[in-house]
């Protein structure tokens, strides 16, 4: 099945990758709990998220072994059994060994790829161009879902940039970080790429696009569905008074996690933040994160908590709803 972006609609989960309860040990070599990982897919897409991306930041992507990205996109792929879009994330520091990833994933089940660029140095346009054009030449038409983000990769994707890659026809979306760029970017790819706001944009977006702002991405699939899917539900009735009060309280459960109330200060420590707020929402059992990003100040990691615990809080409200 050749997929588009009119496929690309709801919600679209990041995942983490659950952790053995040595993971955290430079010695570890099969840090993966697969049991977990099987037990998430199923809460996930049995709670009504089908597209899945993995192996981002919060899928950690940059300490998993080869062969632990494999078994664990393997794994997802073998529960999803159809039920679903996987997109796995198989960012590495070079593009021939990107491109080997992404081999082993779609060999393993992967529906697509979700892909970043290398991060030791910061990639000019030209060079964005032709990397993600390296990609697709060496898997054609395996589709793929890009990953901006400026705090990661040393610089986000300019508006002209966007335009030349939504005409390879392997890119049929991006996680968008979003700012004062995200419509312009939307504009310039003319629906040959599905621009992927943050869940507590998407209503915002899809008010003044409403057929092309049809996904959003989110970082809280593993801590519970209920508040997504309200969300989703909201934005498809096009009930923006809703729409509107679900992402207040999205927002609100959100906030502890970001310290000092800025994006960049949770970046320096997203992973072992993430790791705390699936703690707290207590959907997921993620396990210790892998070295080298294993700890972060107690305050920031108590933050994490409390999100998950006012997410949790969030669940019930909906579910209830």
């Amino acid at each position: 099945m050749k997929l588009t972006p009119a496929d690309i609609v709801g919600i679209l989960g990041m995942v983490p990758t659950p952790s053995t309860p040595d993971a955290d040990k430079w010695w570890c070599e099969a840090s993966v709990d697969l049991d977990e990982t099987a037990k998430m897919v199923e809460f996930v897409v049995g709670g009504g998220i089908r597209i899945l991306l993995t192996n981002g930041s919060l899928g950690e992507g940059a300490t998993l072994t080869a062969a632990e990205h494999r078994a664990f996109n393997g794994c997802i792929a073998d529960t999803l059994r159809g039920r679903g879009l996987l997109f796995a994330g198989v960012t590495t520091l070079n593009t021939r060994d990107t491109i080997a990833r992404a081999r082993a994933a779609v060999d393993a089940g992967a529906d697509g790829l979700f892909l970043g660029r290398p991060m030791w140095m910061s990639l000019d346009p030209p060079s964005i161009v032709r990397y993600y054009r390296d990609v697709a030449e060496a898997l054609p038409g395996v589709p793929m879902v890009l990953y901006d983000n400026q705090f990661a990769f040393k610089a986000k994707i300019d508006t002209p940039t966007y335009a030349e890659l939504s005409r390879i026809p392997e890119i049929i979306g991006t996680k968008h970080i979003g700012g004062p760029t995200m419509v312009d970017d939307l504009l310039a790819t003319e629906g040959r790429m599905r621009i992927l706001p943050l869940d507590t944009q998407w209503a915002a977006l899809a008010k003044r696009f409403p057929e092309a702002a049809a996904a959003c991405w989110t970082g809280n699939a593993a801590d519970g569905p209920e508040p997504l899917l309200a969300l989703a539900a909201a934005v498809g009735a096009r009930d923006w008074e809703r729409a509107d009060a679900i992402t207040a309280r999205m927002a609100w459960a959100q906030a502890p996690m970001f310290p000092g109330g800025k994006l960049e200060n949770f970046v320096d420590y997203n992973i072992p933040i993430a790791h705390a707020r699936i703690e707290g929402s207590g959907f997921v059992r993620s396990g210790p994160p892998r070295p080298p990003y294993t700890t972060a100040p107690e305050g920031h990691l108590e933050g994490g908590r409390e999100t998950g615990r006012r997410w949790a809080s969030l669940r019930r409200e909906f579910a209830s709803g």
